[in-house]
């Protein structure tokens, strides 16, 4: 797909995360033991062919730049094209309630002028998802559309809230797009993924450019019957991480084999940053069921329904039941964790009780002791 190139948000953050993002941003976030968030959505463009990808970095970009380094294992690392750093506005108080702001891609226009593709993709961070994009390409231009809208139809009433619905016709073209929820069960709502011009991307931004705090959406839905916008539905797996109950139980999704099968084990892999560690030791002691066990660990304890990061030290007689263990955290003999969720460079003590719930799963900051 060398006529499209790609703009990946990953600078927007949620206060609701408690301390995951204090440092960073949700794309940089550690997911299912070895990914980060952003995995998903950069591995989904190249896997489709997209060799350009523009990523907009949140104020803390340190994390990120660390995970992504010059994109070899995108295959980003290329003379032309391939991974762009694009520095992202410094957002206010409304930051976590704009999918793409606009001051983010004026600030970064220079991305646009410089690349002659046809097509611009637009994605945010926060979803756990693996989609080819070839066919919604496909239908982009076979439509002669300005704009697609991917969407995805609601599987249960919760999915409903605080969606962006799109109304479509027959022939899948948008007539109305509405930020308010739906009374109906079945209406599209939008997964916060676009294809768009890159000219009709350069006049939106001429023309809203005064606008600091635009939300990409909306001059789309303000220009709705000016523009020819159309929806793509997207069937497979996917889910939004905006809390830190959301990021437990997209964990905890792992576990499920068919979830996995989905999300890995096709033709399209999710790429992400090598390490060299040595396979996981098991000592004498250890009992793991059902669990996810990232390589370099030493698990001397009992583990259950978890999901454990790299280089993370479990000694005997620590038990450890329905938790997310980030990388290089320290579990001292004779500790109990219950539906804990502990980032990196956490130190337990020897003995200590730590017990949330799958509602509110207790979160220990990075390098906590």
């Amino acid at each position: 797909m060398y006529n499209t190139i790609a703009i990946l948000f990953g600078n927007s953050g949620f206060d609701s995360l408690q301390g995951l993002t204090l440092e960073g941003s949700i794309a940089s976030t550690s997911f299912g033991g070895r990914y980060r968030l952003l995995d998903f959505a950069l591995s989904s463009m190249v896997n489709s062919g997209i060799r350009t990808v523009g990523l907009v970095t949140p104020r803390y970009y340190r994390s990120i730049l660390d995970h992504l380094g010059g994109g070899k294992e995108w295959f980003l690392d290329r003379k032309a094209g391939g991974l762009a750093i694009l520095p992202g506005a410094i957002h206010g108080l409304t930051s976590h309630k704009i999918n793409f702001r606009m001051r983010d891609i004026e600030m970064n226009i220079d991305y646009l002028h410089k690349n002659y593709a046809e097509n611009v993709l637009i994605s945010r961070c926060n979803q756990v998802f693996n989609f080819n994009y070839a066919d919604a390409l496909e239908f982009h231009n076979k439509k002669k559309a300005d704009i697609t809208l991917i969407f995805k139809i609601p599987e249960k009433p919760t999915d409903r809230h605080g969606r962006i619905h799109l109304f479509l016709d027959e022939a899948q073209r948008v007539n109305e797009i509405k930020k308010e929820d739906s009374e109906e069960l079945k209406v599209p709502y939008f997964i916060n993924q676009l294809i768009i011009r890159r000219k009709v991307l350069s006049d939106i931004i001429h023309g809203y450019k005064s606008l600091e705090t635009v939300d990409l959406i909306q001059p789309i839905a303000e220009n709705i019957q000016a523009l020819k916008v159309y929806g793509y539905p997207f069937s497979g797996y996917l889910q939004t991480i905006h809390t830190v109950q959301d990021y437990f139980e997209r964990n905890m999704d792992l576990l499920d084999h068919e979830i996995r099968e989905k999300l890995f084990w096709g033709s399209d892999r999710i790429h992400t940053k090598v390490r060299d560690n040595p396979p996981t030791k098991y000592g004498f002691e250890a009992r793991v069921r059902n669990s996810l066990i990232s390589s370099g660990c030493r698990i001397e304890g009992n583990v259950e329904n978890s999901i454990i990061s790299r280089c993370v030290l479990i000694e005997p007689g620590a038990q450890i039941r329905n938790s997310i263990i980030m990388q290089r955290c320290t579990i001292r003999a004779g500790t109990i964790l219950e539906y804990v969720v502990m980032d990196k460079l956490t130190e337990v003590k020897a003995g200590n009780v730590l017990k949330g719930n799958r509602d509110n799963p207790l979160v220990m900051k990075k390098t906590a002791v």
